[in-house]
């Protein structure tokens, strides 16, 4: 990801272990490696090509895929661009496909940015949107201000529907600001649309909307997805 790299390990669709790290090492994989004896992987990214870390995979499995715009998938493309598209933005949405298979899907993926997809009831990706999010949001009211403070908004423990300090203002501007939107698409894909939620700040934001919608919060919903995405291509 943009901030952390994830490693997960699943025996079929099962999910064994989740690590993180903000910084990953060769060793670190090696471990996991060693620990969890994989048959094959699959890697993605979405701020390097990480050569180096799939040369050292490469030494440690059997098969090794790397998520591209050239990889087979379970989802039907239909973005105009696919070689520019958010690797993780494909596996969330062959996330969703794989949870709720026969359903329509809003996948919403609140990270350094929040980006929303809409998956269609036969497993076409139609397009998605992309939006600053929350720590970026609360950044740029910083740096293109002369006054207004940095606010660590994810910090906040409860967020006020009206701010009586400056510092609170913004939390609740930026973070209301979120929840509205996300209720913005929720309208425009149409009733009967699951929404997921995912990233690192889904759960911030799910507290805030809390007991006012429904939203399925599923954090390892992108590395579910590349899961399904192994699974797809292996009788390939």
């Amino acid at each position: 990801g943009n901030s952390r790299t994830k490693v997960s390990v699943y025996d079929d669709t099962r999910l064994v272990c989740t690590h993180r790290f903000d910084a990953m090492t060769p060793d670190d994989l090696t471990q996991i490696v060693n620990a969890e004896r994989p048959d094959t992987a699959i890697y993605c990214s979405v701020s390097c090509h990480g050569e180096g870390i799939m040369a050292h995979l490469r030494k440690m499995v059997g098969r090794l895929y790397e998520l591209t715009s050239l990889l087979p998938l379970p989802i039907k493309i239909e973005y105009t661009t696919p070689s520019t598209l958010g690797r993780d933005r494909v596996a969330a949405v062959a996330g969703a496909a794989a949870l709720f298979p026969g359903q329509q899907c809003l996948v919403i993926d609140a990270g350094t940015a929040v980006t929303y997809e809409l998956l269609t009831a036969d497993s076409r990706y139609i397009g998605g949107n992309i939006a600053p999010g929350l720590w970026m949001r609360a950044k740029a009211l910083h740096d293109m201000t002369s006054r207004l403070p940095m606010v660590d908004v994810e910090a906040l423990a409860d967020v006020p529907q009206w701010g009586q300090s400056t510092a609170d203002a913004i939390s609740a501007g930026v973070i209301r600001g979120v929840v509205a939107e996300i209720e913005y698409y929720r309208r425009l894909a149409g009733p009967g649309t699951v929404t997921l939620l995912t990233g690192g700040d889904a759960a911030a934001i799910a507290d805030v909307m809390a007991g006012t919608t429904d939203i399925e919060v599923i954090p390892d919903l992108v590395n579910i997805g590349l899961n399904s995405i192994l699974i797809y291509n292996e009788p390939l």
